[in-house]
């Protein structure tokens, strides 16, 4: 397991990284995520996600497309990430996910 300070780094670049994915290999772009990460930092932006009551535009744009695992959801629920979020923020994106019928690669 990481350092704290190490995952956060790698944190860090984790978002924006997933959104180029998601913008190469299914042509979804959102210009207002950038925004976001710019001005919460990504930490900060994956927090406001987590804890507003519905799920973002860019979750349901990524469903529909069938790539869930390029969401912020699925990225904090990875195990080198999860230590810096809150069992109540990593509890509501594994029922996001599987609200909308993610797949995880683990049993657990």
């Amino acid at each position: 397991m990481p350092a704290p300070e190490s995952a956060s780094a790698d944190f860090g670049r984790a978002p924006a990284k997933a959104h180029e994915r998601a913008r190469q290999e299914s042509g979804f772009s959102a210009p207002s995520f950038h925004t976001v990460l710019s001005e919460l930092g990504p930490l900060g932006t994956a927090r406001r996600l987590l804890n507003a009551p519905a799920i973002s535009d860019g979750f349901s744009n990524l469903g529909e497309r069938g790539r869930l695992d390029l969401t912020v959801e699925a990225l904090v629920l990875r195990p080198e990430f999860s230590p810096l979020f809150t069992q109540e923020e990593l509890g509501r994106a594994r029922s996001r996910l599987e609200q909308f019928g993610h797949r995880f690669l683990d049993a657990g």
